[in-house]
């Protein structure tokens, strides 16, 4: 960047930062010196099992409404407009999903790991490669979280770029590692209260500046930002209504239902009821912070329609122009850019200490406790430490790689979470809503979503079929296509065949074209299904995982009413063939649904399953209240099961 342009920090925007840093390592202190000090692993990776539904409906916020988010929407807006806004549609369904179908069902077999849920459903085998899965995931996501923030300060501050993210990594890997989950989701609900502190006070600071909100609006309006409602089917298309609205709902799913960082949380609710109501009411949250990115992008474009400044920033750009723009409009306020500083930084920090303990914690009870030989529980809950600080140094070699790509911030992180989150929902899908899918369907499928998801994404990424075409930054209406996939279409001309004196020459002649000819087809049907959207990259590996998995199920052998663990299938295919008659109804779902006790004849079978999976079952009650909401058909007066490692 342009020396001349950078902005530079005055003594009150550095203490209000200092306090940010300061503030995170006195909460991790606080819990790891309070209560019961970390001494177990159920307090350490559990808070006990003890946390209400306000702090962790805000600490599942914060866990991906990361920097990434910060940075990478109003940037998002500001060079393609508000069609990202319709990704807003895909909150509905991908919260009220994992509320009425994912968290019954994983809170009432009171797990610790949500990768428990496999082994009782499939085996050992599909646990396992779920977790190394999850753990793939979150490493690389980790290390854009991490890097992006430093990256965009370095471009137009020119904060050392290795001192800040050593600086975030570390004071994050301390309180996760001292503090346990109790400390890592009250840091996320002051970190929270930050974040949208500091966007807003951007946003009113940037309208005032700008000349006010008709003048914003104006501007906006007259720069083509303002997207309408893009029904284009296309899926190769970047940003449609159906490709944020649709693609978006496994997105959200593959976050929201199964990922362990959100999982852990609600299973440290104190009860299935306030797991749920934690979920309900991160819809109004999330809605406002999606907003508050676009609102931003909007104003920055506001201000700077009509303004190149591709040459003061470099090759940044994009990303930093958002930084560049918080120091531009607070420069002459002391302390509100150190305030935005810290919210950008909250983000980071709330999201890198979530993925630290999920990984810990999966590490722990998936991959150790059922290889190693009992130990006692100082031993683990020194080992889960261990875990969380190693899996922070790893974070910030990572980060080093995150320097190579040339995507925005926000599309390489959810390329990331889709690549990988989608199989991972897959198989989640699978187990809960197929009875009769099996162990070597459930893999098999998980390896196919695998390989097909990262083909695609490695296809875009080499071939460059991602790329778009942004819109004009001048302030004036430019009607023209945009959220576009450029895909390359190669032609062959001027290529006659005449039936007339063909010697074999011209034969030779004509079949070379027509080799050419079908090569370069072939071509341009590989670039355009590399050149599907970055926001169904879940839904598809999803829809592989699911297909590959029942067809192979059933060539191997559907899984049998007695083998399929009771608590661990949600009957969704008997509410959805409600119109096919009951004989064939109970055929298809051949299993007892949650919230039923089995026969005598499956009770006598079942330690045999329970055995099988190496998993203890015991009872759990289910009260009344929530039978009666979350599955209206369950026989109240039975018990339903849950487990422990």
């Amino acid at each position: 960047m342009d020396p001349s342009v950078q902005k530079h920090f005055t003594v009150v925007d550095y203490v209000i930062f200092a306090l940010l840093l300061v503030a995170s390592m006195a909460i991790g202190l606080y819990y790891a010196l309070s209560g019961g000090r970390q001494r177990t692993t159920q307090e350490f990776l559990l808070a006990d099992r003890s946390m209400s539904c306000l702090p962790i409906s805000l600490s599942l916020i914060a866990s991906f409404q990361s920097a990434v988010a910060i940075v990478g929407v109003p940037a998002e807006v500001f060079v393609h407009g508000t069609q990202y806004w319709f990704i807003g549609c895909a909150y509905i369904l991908g919260l009220l999903i994992p509320a009425h179908v994912f968290i019954p069902v994983l809170y009432r077999l009171r797990l610790s790991s949500a990768y428990q849920y496999l082994e009782l459903r499939f085996s050992k085998t599909v646990r396992i490669c779920g977790t190394l899965t999850f753990i793939f995931q979150m490493v690389i996501y980790m290390a854009v979280c991490v890097y992006t923030p430093a990256l965009a300060l370095n471009a137009v501050t020119g904060f050392e770029l290795w001192g800040t993210v050593l600086a975030t990594g570390l004071v994050c890997t301390l309180y996760t590692t001292i503090g346990g989950l109790k400390a890592v989701i009250w840091t996320d609900v002051f970190q929270t209260v930050v974040m949208f502190a500091g966007q807003l006070a951007v946003i009113v600071v940037g309208v005032q500046q700008t000349g006010g909100v008709s003048e914003v609006w104006n501007k906006v309006w007259e720069g083509n930002r303002i997207s309408g409602l893009n029904l284009n089917p296309d899926p190769t298309e970047r940003h449609t209504f159906w490709t944020l609205g649709v693609g978006g709902v496994f997105l959200m799913l593959s976050l929201y239902g199964v990922n362990q960082a959100q999982v852990q949380r609600y299973l440290s609710a104190r009860t299935e009821k306030e797991a749920v109501r934690s979920c309900y009411m991160v819809f109004p949250s999330l809605q406002l912070a999606l907003a508050l990115g676009c609102v931003m992008g909007l104003v920055m474009f506001a201000r700077y329609c009509g303004e190149d400044h591709s040459g003061k920033l470099g090759n940044s750009s994009g990303d930093a122009m958002v930084i560049y723009f918080v120091m531009d409009m607070l420069q002459g306020l002391p302390g509100l850019p150190g305030l935005f500083i810290a919210c950008l930084f909250s983000g980071a920090l709330s999201t890198i200490s979530s993925a630290f303990n999920s990984l810990a914690t999966v590490t722990m009870e998936d991959l150790i406790k059922p290889h190693c030989p009992p130990m006692t529980e100082a031993r683990a809950t020194m080992v889960s430490k261990a875990l969380a600080l190693s899996y922070g140094l790893l974070c910030l070699a990572m980060a080093f790689l995150s320097h190579l790509m040339a995507d925005s911030v926000l599309q390489v992180a959810l390329k990331i979470l889709g690549m990988v989150g989608g199989p991972i929902l897959g198989v989640f899908c699978l187990g809960m809503f197929f009875p009769w899918s099996n162990s070597i369907g459930a893999v098999a499928g998980l390896a196919a979503g695998l390989v097909v998801a990262f083909w695609v994404g490695i296809g875009s990424i080499v071939t460059r079929t991602s790329s778009v075409s942004s819109l004009s930054s001048k302030c004036q209406n430019v009607l023209m296509s945009h959220n576009t996939t450029s895909v390359p279409v190669r032609s062959i001309t001027n290529v006659t065949i005449r039936c007339e004196s063909l010697s074999i020459t011209n034969t030779l002649f004509y079949c070379r074209h027509f080799i050419i000819f079908l090569f370069f087809s072939a071509t341009s049907g590989l670039k355009r299904f590399y050149s599907l959207s970055y926001m169904w990259y879940s839904g598809f590996s999803c829809i592989t995982v699911i297909v590959i998995g029942l067809i192979i199920s059933f060539l191997t052998g559907p899984m049998k009413e007695e083998d399929v663990a009771p608590g661990t299938v949600f009957p969704l295919l008997g509410k959805l063939l409600w119109f096919v008659p009951e004989r064939v109804r109970k055929r298809l779902c051949c299993v007892t649904p949650l919230g039923h006790t089995l026969s005598g004849e499956q009770s006598s079978s079942s330690p045999q399953q329970k055995r099988s999976n190496g998993v203890i079952f015991t009872q759990v009650q289910v009260s009344d209240e929530e039978a009666e909401n979350f599955l209206p058909e369950a026989d109240v007066s039975r018990l339903d099961y849950e487990t422990s490692v």
